[in-house]
């Protein structure tokens, strides 16, 4: 039941985007792309934020979180090591910005993915037990490559141009143009869907804003739950989440420290996002401290206290580690124009090979 609920038909918004991607890229002359990144649609624009952090039960320097004036989309998963395998095979042939971390290919605490070849003809698979568990060893600067490789119509697309602009880019490093709110809210009225490491509203909004009105409020958990998460693997009543703390089995699925993404079925945020509380930490844009990077969520090894809305912790853009990985928003293309789309997305989603 779990699997096929994740390899079923996202929303008609969400296929109507896909259909117009891969129309833009045959337009273009271009293959047609390989990975799917499958995504929700979080409404309610010009929701009301709240305030987050340190002096409101939490960690980290207080701000308000959760107000975005744009609609968007949202990965429902977190990027899984499938994913990500494909990423690699398409531009990390050399690995001139170090995409792969060599712990990956653990089995137990890693993603699974491993590096074959030499210099110039890398080449990547994955442990097919890892293929729809997330990708983790990955750095802040991983992400924005991965986005703009999405925006860029996959294959051989720029890493270091798209959503983002990396300039003096190399290992882990570079300076990142980030996109305001509102050069997002543009490109929702353009004719390009740009892919993005979620920005800390984005994340925030998805996972723990109530939904129906601009006015509904926060969930305490991105469970849609005021109650902390169960551990429960079976999941049966919902509101449960891998992360750690005794008396609990650790890890919670024996021998992995990670789960399946969507495991927890039951357990969605209202938005209908999975795991953004616990398995790992996500990556987010924001600008937390120094220099400073943004992650959420909480992870496998980490109790739930960092699951809270509140919480506002941050890494060192160049780290890489086995609790982090990330997701990925997506501004969309007007409606009109997914509208006008549908007549051709049986025939275009067929062809479509699925990334999980």
């Amino acid at each position: 039941m779990h699997m096929r609920k994740m390899a079923g038909m996202a929303g008609m918004a969400g296929m109507a985007g896909m259909a117009v991607a891969a129309i833009l890229l045959l337009a273009a002359g271009m293959a047609q792309a390989e990975t799917t990144i499958e995504t929700v649609p979080v409404g309610n624009a010009g929701n009301a934020g709240e305030w987050s952090g340190e002096s409101y039960g939490g960690y980290g320097p207080d701000r308000i979180c959760g107000a975005v004036a744009y609609e968007y989309n949202i990965g429902k998963y977190e990027v899984t090591a499938g994913q990500y395998k494909d990423f690699l095979n398409a531009v990390a042939k050399t690995d001139a910005y170090g995409l792969y971390n060599a712990s990956m290919s653990n089995t137990s605490y890693g993603s699974g993915i491993t590096q074959g070849g030499v210099s110039g003809s890398y080449s990547y698979s994955v442990d097919s037990a890892f293929t729809n568990r997330p990708v983790n060893y990955v750095s802040w600067y991983d992400t924005i490559r991965f986005a703009n490789w999405m925006t860029n119509g996959q294959g051989s697309g720029s890493t270091e141009s798209g959503s983002y602009t990396i300039t003096g880019g190399g290992v882990n490093s570079g300076t990142v143009t980030i996109p305001t709110a509102a050069e997002r809210a543009a490109w929702s009225t353009g004719a390009k869907s740009y892919f993005l490491l979620t920005s800390e509203d984005e994340w925030y909004k998805a996972a723990y804003y109530k939904g129906g009105s601009t006015t509904a409020g926060y969930w305490d958990y991105p469970t849609s739950s005021n109650t902390a998460p169960g551990q429960d693997m079976a999941d049966v009543s919902g509101n449960n989440a891998n992360y750690h703390t005794s008396p609990y089995t650790y890890p919670i699925d024996s021998g992995k420290y990670t789960t399946l993404v969507g495991e927890f079925e039951n357990s969605d945020s209202p938005y209908g996002t999975f795991d953004q509380g616990g398995n790992v930490w996500e990556w987010n844009e924001a600008l937390i401290s120094g220099s400073f990077r943004g992650l959420r969520g909480g992870s496998f090894y980490f109790i739930d206290f960092y699951l809270l809305a509140s919480d506002r912790y941050s890494c060192y853009p160049p780290d890489e580690y086995d609790g982090v990985g990330f997701r990925v928003s997506e501004v969309p293309e007007p409606a009109s124009m997914a509208v006008l789309a549908l007549g051709s997305i049986g025939m275009l989603l067929r062809r479509r090979k699925l990334g999980r």
